[in-house]
C-alpha cells in the first residue's frame, strides 16, 4: 500500500483525512484508487476528458511525476505520494490608490 497525502484545500473531499492509503502499481492506478473510495475529489484533480488537471502537482518522495513519467510513473509499498495543487493569483503591481491620487 502507498500513502497520499491530502492538502488541506482538499480535506472536505475526503473526510477530513490528511493521509490516504492507496493501491496501484503506479500513479495512476493511486488514483484511481483514491477517486473510488471518494469520487467528490474527482472533478478537482480530472477535467472532463479524465486528465490530470494542469495545476495538480505530484511527488513520489521528492521527484514530480512531471519530470518522471507522469501518471505512468511506478509506486511501490511504503511510497509517499504528497498531491499539491498550485495556487494562483495576486498581483506584481502595488494597489493604486484611490481614484489615481497619490497619497502623502
Amino acid at each position: 500500500m502507498t500513502t497520499l497525502r491530502i492538502p488541506t484545500p482538499l480535506r472536505t473531499y475526503t473526510g477530513g483525512k490528511s493521509e490516504v492509503t492507496v493501491s496501484g502499481g503506479k500513479i495512476s492506478e493511486a488514483l484511481n484508487d483514491l477517486t473510488t473510495q471518494f469520487p467528490a475529489i474527482k472533478p478537482h484533480l480530472f477535467n472532463e476528458a479524465g486528465e490530470l488537471r494542469p495545476f495538480v502537482n505530484l511527488f513520489v518522495g521528492e521527484h514530480n511525476i512531471k519530470d518522471l513519467q507522469g501518471v505512468e510513473t511506478p509506486v511501490r509499498d511504503g511510497d509517499k505520494i504528497m498531491l499539491i495543487p498550485s495556487i494562483a493569483g495576486g498581483s506584481l503591481i502595488p494597489n493604486p490608490s484611490p481614484a489615481g491620487r497619490r497619497l502623502e
